[in-house]
């Protein structure tokens, strides 16, 4: 089954996403990102036992930060999900790139390539 999900996502694949940090998705956002979209296992289904819940915990904790420094935390989100619901996954993908470029870029990126002609 050939999933259709939009041409600007990057996925990065973890073991658990208990392994995802605050600091991997601050880092998505110097990179370039415009937002970030944690998928993990359904809660209580973790092979890892509580990696979903570490990680939905670091999301919320990324979203005050960007909050606080003016980025936006909407632009992170978590959902769970079952390895069999890719129609699902797909379905959120496009519903979180709306969003995304109903809010614009990050203020990051614009900042980054602001300085970048200046300093041309």
């Amino acid at each position: 089954m050939r999933l259709k999900i939009p041409a600007n996502f990057r996925i990065v694949r973890v073991p658990c996403t208990g392994k995802v940090d605050i600091i991997h998705i601050l880092r998505a956002f110097e990179k370039g990102a415009d937002g970030v979209f944690v998928v993990g296992c359904m809660e209580g289904d973790c092979h890892y036992n509580e990696g979903n819940f570490r990680a939905r915990k670091r999301v919320e904790q990324a979203k005050v930060i960007l909050d606080k420094v003016g980025v936006g935390g909407d632009r992170v989100k978590m959902f769970n999900l079952s390895s069999g619901e890719g129609p699902l996954f797909a379905q959120y993908a496009i519903e979180m790139d709306n969003k995304i470029k109903e809010m614009g870029p990050s203020p990051i990126r614009l900042a980054k390539q602001k300085k970048a002609k200046t300093a041309a």
